[in-house]
């Protein structure tokens, strides 16, 4: 599985010299041999793959307001031992949506490391950033155990203030894509 994932990974054009380091530093983790996933909550080990899958009617995306993170976030969750990070989307989409996955694009569109805020804070979350196709006319079922509740927002309306630190450089590769 390790390689499935350097390649998800390798997959991905970075849209900075940011995110060129970030994907080198990614594929150096992975070659280290750790453990790259979450083995016990909150933060075992501290450092793990996540994957986060935006919902995007483009130009609106939908976030959910998380309730560990405090933060307006994209939907996902912690890839499990042995599972590839795009099943991880399937999975989660599922579980805190109740949404089939319809992939907008194959792969990652963009990685990120950071470290987590929230009521589990500390950790750091190597992420690894799916886009989900949507429509605002749908209604989202959401896990409100998870959740506060969920929002589309115009692209050029996020709340950039409390959401992810990379969700700015997330947005500018999107629009880049899109358009």
């Amino acid at each position: 599985m390790r390689d499935r994932i350097k390649a998800e990974v390798s997959s991905i054009a970075p849209v900075d010299a940011k995110e060129e380091k970030t994907k080198k530093e990614v594929l150096d983790w992975i070659d280290s041999g750790v453990e790259l996933c979450r083995l016990e909550k909150p933060a075992t080990p501290a450092q793990h793959l996540i994957s986060y899958f935006v919902i995007a009617d483009y130009p609106f995306l939908l976030l959910v307001d998380h309730i560990n993170a405090q933060l307006w976030l994209p939907a996902g969750g912690h890839v499990d031992p042995g599972e590839h990070p795009r099943d991880t989307v399937i999975r989660e989409a599922q579980e805190e949506l109740e949404v089939e996955s319809d992939f907008l694009f194959e792969n990652p569109i963009f990685i990120s490391i950071t470290t987590t805020i929230g009521l589990t804070a500390g950790h750091t979350d190597v992420s690894l950033w799916y886009v989900l196709k949507g429509s605002k006319e749908s209604t989202y079922n959401y896990d409100a155990s998870e959740f506060n509740r969920i929002q589309w927002f115009h692209i050029d309306e996020l709340p950039f203030e409390k959401t992810d630190p990379e969700m700015r450089r997330f947005v500018q590769k999107l629009k880049a894509v899109c358009t």
